[in-house]
């Protein structure tokens, strides 16, 4: 259950960053050239494939930027704030079946490796996206982990700095790699998570303040 120094979202440090609103919109990312968009999160408001639009105009460089034969495929960008709820309340449950007899404090800290309290989540700003890398045929590359896996699911893999076999880390580099060159930051416990303008990122990136806050879902 070691985190090995990470800085969770849920720390004060993160959690206490002023947020700026930028008012920048919520944008499709279906248009963007080289990057797909996986229907597993789907929901009826389209949410999953919206972005603000700071956040996709990184995508976008990125994806031009990835080495040829090689796409995005964006899995979830912005969530609603109950399906945020969903999944810490969720995954707490999990928590509580894993490791009988966690005190509060302590299952707070660990729920917040896989999931944001639904009052400083990332997603919910429009800032954040979960995403892999695919082929042109939209198959998935081997990232040393499914997308989404827990800390429990995973034996720690899911952690973006985890040993994994050659391949995997070698898809795992690039991914790394274009999206920090682009501007975005990861979430160290997943290595799908990536964002900007949100307080994480803030945290993250040295930034006087977070650009988002929570935004309603696109219309």
């Amino acid at each position: 259950m070691a985190d090995s120094g990470i800085v969770l979202i849920g720390d004060p440090r993160v959690t206490a960053i002023e947020v700026r609103e930028s008012n920048e919109p919520l944008v499709d990312l279906r248009p963007i050239p080289r990057l797909r968009i996986d229907p597993r999160k789907a929901d009826h408001t389209g949410g999953w494939h919206h972005a603000r639009a700071g956040l996709a105009e990184r995508l976008a460089n990125a994806a031009a930027a990835l080495p040829s034969g090689i796409e995005l495929l964006i899995v979830e960008a912005f969530r609603s704030p109950a399906r945020q709820r969903g999944y810490w309340d969720g995954y707490r449950d999990e928590l509580r079946a894993h490791y009988p007899g966690l005190t509060d404090p302590r299952l707070y800290h660990l729920a917040t490796r896989w999931v944001a309290p639904p009052e400083v989540a990332p997603h919910c700003t429009g800032g954040a996206v979960d995403l892999t890398l695919c082929d042109t045929d939209g198959v998935e590359l081997d990232l040393g982990s499914p997308l989404d896996a827990t800390p429990e699911q995973s034996s720690g893999s899911c952690f973006t700095a985890a040993q994994v076999p050659r391949e995997a880390a070698a898809n795992r580099a690039i991914l790394v790699s274009t999206l920090t060159d682009a501007g975005l930051v990861n979430y160290p416990t997943e290595w799908w998570h990536w964002s900007y303008g949100e307080r994480y990122w803030a945290f993250s990136t040295g930034a006087p303040h977070a650009l988002f806050g929570p935004v309603e879902p696109p219309s």
